[in-house]
């Protein structure tokens, strides 16, 4: 069950409020990142979609093998399109999508009580 589909407004602030939610993101958008998301919403590129597709690039990031070389930060909102694709071309389950929140934001919550060591 999809939810109804957002207004240009609430897709813009809620997909640019996500995107620039996690440590790996930047703390600010750019007039390039606001232009990619409108045209995702031009595109009807489900909010569910993007959502789960930066969940996903977020969790595959922050639960990489420890021994692996450190990854710079995220800086475009463009980053995200393949994943997209991805999530489009082969859709993941609500229960799914739910454990990716579920295990970034425990990831975020134990860093953020490690840096307060």
């Amino acid at each position: 069950m999809s939810s109804p589909p957002l207004s240009k407004l609430d897709y813009l602030e809620q997909v640019l409020k996500l995107y620039t939610g996690f440590a790996e993101t930047p703390a600010r958008y750019s007039r390039i990142d606001r232009r990619l998301v409108e045209d995702l919403y031009q595109k009807q590129i489900a909010f569910e979609d993007v959502e789960t597709a930066i969940y996903l690039a977020i969790a595959r990031r922050l639960m990489r093998d420890e021994n692996a070389p450190k990854l710079g930060p995220i800086r475009p909102l463009h980053y995200f399109l393949p994943l997209i694709e991805e999530v489009r071309s082969a859709p993941l389950s609500p229960e799914y999508r739910k454990y990716l929140r579920g295990k970034v934001a425990a990831f975020q919550n134990k860093n953020t009580i490690q840096d307060r060591d």
